[in-house]
């Protein structure tokens, strides 16, 4: 039984407390702004219900042996004022969050060997604080390391897969290959069957292949027809789905533009490799959100 405490359980950090909670294995507690009643967490399989232990302030926090970083991208520094407390045993650090940075977003808080990047993919909506709808099956991907071994050992005995990758680049630039393709939704505030749209399908390849071309640069293995296979996926989901850029438009909050597709033309710039489709999908999210 390992000590966990999660760091802004959301959407998806909820979900994976929520699972963790359910295998009776662990003490799960959460790092959270505001306390709520009861975490509940609807899957297709069932509803998993738990009052688990909270903490409001870095300064009530016990040392963990595993520490799960779930809170949105932009939000580093704030998550980073619980490592302090929750880490003076020396429990690793598992970095769920978008994007390709894991590590240099957290490098200037902790030693980097005690980072572990992990990819996640977990179709999930925030109903309210506390209550969440899981729409499919979940995966996480972490580096084949021991302490990837570990973290997956934690997940054993719940619904949540863990895949061990001896290249983490290329698996975290094809996950950022779909997320680029999403700030359409957040455009248009339209969910997932905006895929089936022609026009809207060709300027998502455009948009991807924007970023395959710039993780091929940065080191990453990405396949000719990985635009193809996304826009199949997309289609193939439920048509009212939304993802996580698209809700935070839709509730005003802000919103991970940097890490989806700014980190693109940020790379870009570097490599000389243009991204005209990211950059105006960029400049455009940007502009909506100061008006």
């Amino acid at each position: 039984m390992a000590r966990i405490s999660v760091v802004g359980p959301g959407a998806m950090g909820g979900a994976v407390a929520a699972h963790l909670i359910s295998s009776g294995q662990h003490e799960v507690s959460l790092c959270v702004r505001r306390v709520f009643p009861e975490l509940q967490l609807t899957t297709p399989n069932g509803v998993l219900a738990s009052r688990p232990p909270m903490v409001t302030s870095p300064a009530a926090a016990a040392p963990a042996e595993w520490v799960l970083l779930t809170t949105k991208t932009y939000s580093a520094a704030g998550a980073a004022e619980w490592l302090p407390a929750l880490t003076a045993a020396g429990a690793p650090v598992a970095v769920l969050q978008n994007g390709i940075e894991h590590r240099e977003r957290f490098a200037p808080y902790l030693d980097a060997g005690r980072l572990l990047p992990v990819i996640i993919d977990l179709p999930t909506e925030r109903i309210e604080p506390g209550r969440i709808r899981q729409r499919g099956p979940g995966v996480m991907t972490v580096e084949n390391s021991e302490l990837g071994r570990r973290f997956a050992a934690l997940f054993s005995g719940t619904a949540l897969a863990v895949t061990l990758t001896d290249d983490f680049r290329s698996a975290a630039w094809r996950k950022l290959c779909l997320n680029s393709a999403g700030v359409l939704n957040a455009l248009l505030l339209q969910p997932v069957r905006i895929f089936h749209n022609d026009a809207i399908a060709a300027t998502a390849r455009e948009i991807i292949r924007e970023c395959i071309a710039v993780g091929r640069a940065e080191g990453a293995v990405l396949a000719d027809d990985l635009p193809e296979q996304i826009i199949a996926g997309q289609r193939a989901a439920p048509p009212d789905a939304i993802n996580s850029l698209h809700a935070d438009r839709l509730a005003g909050r802000p919103v991970e533009l940097d890490a989806r597709n700014g980190v693109i033309v940020r790379l870009g710039r570097k490599h000389g490799i243009p991204t005209p489709c990211n950059q105006m999908a960029v400049a455009l999210i940007a502009a909506m959100i100061a008006t």
